[in-house]
């Protein structure tokens, strides 16, 4: 059966596309509706043509295993100006997503009719790619060039009501779609039918428009987004086939480059990364109530993250005094959410509704997952785990946040060691989307399968790490750390370091980052395996902590900042401190500092890989992105060297 099939309801074709599970647009798609605008022009009886498709959603996007080879004739560019001119006027009947080449084709229609949860988009710059079958050049004539621009430099999907005021969809359909489309499809035979796309023209816009929409759409720190902006400008001041041809020259110029190879490359990761072989056929151990041990920074993220997620949450302190603070932590989460317009009232009450605090661990008797979030020391953290097995069930899922702590000393005497298991959150953990999942030897498929159910849960994106100092992240994190205060050791100015990584795409170099979060986190971890009889030698960031200066909070880190100000002032003081230790002075060049770096963060990552710690390189370009702010369209540090 193909998957084209056409079908009629009296003077209305009904074109229906069937190509599960998401429609994407392959060779025989293309090849489809092409054949489809040729039958049905030439056939008499046929007054209008309504393109719905069988399934979860309309047309979703590309075929992903066209990604990278070459593309198939017939050419999405031509199919969509055959439905574009086509004798017989289209209507696109949207369920689900219409997104990038599925509303260049929706746009090829004379009308766009979907219902009120459809919606529409044109992603392709996050892919590093602009639309390259009239995204840039139709969008404007459809909603006008403001609409064009938000929609296509920024990627964002847009839901049916709002695209609707936007003038990307002519009606939202209440009901059953198709009937309504038809019905739709009779009215507008009717009435005079507008131009098609091709045909209308578009005014230029000024200047102070175009200089304020390109700051705007410089800040995504790639190139895509400019280069969608300048299609669609070129778009209002050239003909339509000309606007074409430029825009296929510039998506074609994308495709081959190596951002949009990065993006492909982080795009599969992500997809893969939810569903790993390990957990292939195991059904998770079920959680529907979670508690969450210590009210601090970090448990209060995780608490709202859960909470966020529909999962009743119960927050244990060790007495009454830190359950009303730990309640106050999560309530301001709560509050700024309400303040930003991301929650109404109702559920800004309904989240804490679902929230209840004790300091009695007997709290935990109905929780499917505990998960231990106190502060960094193995004594805490393993009275915790005493409390824990005493009191939750025994298939209650145990769950540790440590950073740098050998989950397995943690856990020592526990009963039940196989509902054991390793959650690390990054901070703040409402908002951060990266965790590390850390089986101990003994943890249960079940419950590992768990992890990564909950993680979906959360909006989180999994990574199963192996047990070692920091993991996959903060191990590269050290790493990281301190081939940048090397390069300080033998002559490179901070402040050209923390420059040639904002250069690379990070929002923050390695010093500037440290003085925000505070130097003096990575020193204290430092200082307890001194403590434990490692030999751990001194760092540059010791002296500085040693000498009061532990980051921003202090009014001085690495670099020196004035009362209220964070921006960073390169400090004669840190020069006097770290005088001793630093050999002259040298120049290199940004991208040189930046390539040094980023293969220092490859290497441990190969090593990491060589010991099984982690299962694949793209798992720790993924812990980079989502932990540690190494730009996607870099592909992640294992990534960027094998391009190198």
């Amino acid at each position: 059966m193909s998957i084209v099939n056409i079908r009629r309801e009296g003077e209305i074709a009904v074109v229906t596309v069937d190509n599960p599970p998401v429609n994407a647009i392959s060779a025989e798609l293309r090849q489809g509706l092409s054949d489809a605008v040729a039958a049905l022009d030439a056939d008499a009886a046929v007054r209008a043509v309504v393109l719905t498709c069988a399934g979860r959603t309309f047309i979703a996007g590309a075929d992903v295993r066209e990604f990278g080879k070459p593309p198939i004739p017939p050419h999405l560019p031509d199919v969509v100006n055959a439905i574009d001119n086509a004798a017989k006027p289209w209507v696109a009947a949207i369920h689900g997503a219409a997104l990038g080449g599925g509303f260049e084709i929706a746009m090829g229609c004379r009308f766009r009719v979907a219902v009120a949860d459809a919606m529409i988009g044109l992603p392709e710059v996050t892919l590093g790619i602009i639309p390259g079958a009239s995204g840039t050049v139709r969008t404007p004539r459809l909603a006008g060039v403001e609409a064009a621009v938000s929609l296509v430099t920024t990627g964002k999907p847009m839901k049916a009501p709002k695209a609707l005021e936007a003038g990307l969809i002519d009606a939202v359909i209440e009901g059953d779609l198709l009937p309504g489309a038809i019905a739709f499809a009779r009215d507008a035979l009717t009435r005079d039918l507008p131009q098609p796309l091709s045909a209308r023209p578009l005014a230029p816009m000024s200047d102070e428009f175009w200089q304020g929409a390109r700051k705007a759409a410089s800040k995504a720190g790639h190139q895509a987004p400019l280069r969608a902006l300048d299609s669609i400008r070129n778009a209002t001041e050239v003909p339509f086939d000309a606007a074409m041809q430029y825009e296929r020259e510039t998506f074609l110029d994308l495709r081959a480059g190596d951002e949009a190879a990065a993006l492909r490359h982080v795009f599969f990761a992500e997809r893969a990364a939810p569903r790993p072989a390990v957990i292939d056929g195991i059904d998770p151990r079920p959680v529907t109530r979670v508690g969450v041990i210590g009210g601090g920074t970090m448990g209060a993220g995780i608490a709202a993250a859960c909470r966020n997620a529909g999962l009743p949450v119960v927050l244990i302190e060790r007495d009454s005094d830190a359950a009303a603070r730990g309640l106050a932590n999560v309530t301001k989460v709560f509050d700024g959410a309400r303040a930003r317009g991301i929650l109404s009232d109702e559920a800004h009450a309904e989240r804490l509704a679902g929230l209840g605090t004790s300091d009695d661990y007997a709290a935990l008797a109905e929780c499917d997952l505990v998960i231990e979030a106190v502060f960094e020391e193995i004594s805490v953290k393993r009275d915790v785990f005493a409390q824990l097995g005493q009191h939750c069930r025994t298939d209650a899922i145990l769950a540790t946040n440590t950073s740098y702590i050998d989950p397995r000393l943690i856990a020592e005497g526990l009963p039940h060691p196989e509902r054991f298991i390793g959650l690390h959150f990054f901070s703040p953990a409402h908002i951060m989307k990266l965790l590390e999942i850390v089986p101990a030897p003994e943890t249960a498929p079940e419950v590992l399968a768990a992890a990564f159910a909950l993680a979906k849960r959360l909006g989180k994106m999994p990574v199963r790490a192996g047990i070692c100092e920091g993991f996959i992240g903060n191990r590269i994190l050290k790493r990281y750390r301190a081939e940048a205060e090397a390069l300080v050791e033998s002559g490179i100015a901070i402040a050209d370091i923390d420059a040639a990584m904002r250069g690379y795409g990070f929002k923050m170099g390695p010093f500037e980052a440290q003085d925000l979060g505070g130097l003096d986190i990575a020193y204290l971890q430092r200082e307890g395996a001194r403590a434990e009889g490692q030999d751990v030698p001194e760092t540059l960031g010791d002296i500085l902590v040693r000498a009061g200066r532990k980051g921003q909070k202090t009014g001085g880190g690495w670099y020196d900042y004035a009362e209220g100000d964070r921006k960073p002032r390169v400090s004669d003081t840190v020069a006097g401190l770290l005088a001793g230790r630093i050999a002259g002075q040298r120049v290199m060049d940004l991208a040189d500092i930046a390539a040094h770096l980023v293969g220092a963060m490859a290497a441990e990552g190969q090593a990491i890989l060589d010991e099984g710690i982690a299962d694949q390189a793209s798992d720790i370009d993924l812990v980079e992105i989502h932990g540690y702010g190494f730009p996607r369209w870099k592909g992640g540090p294992m990534f960027a060297a094998g391009r190198a």
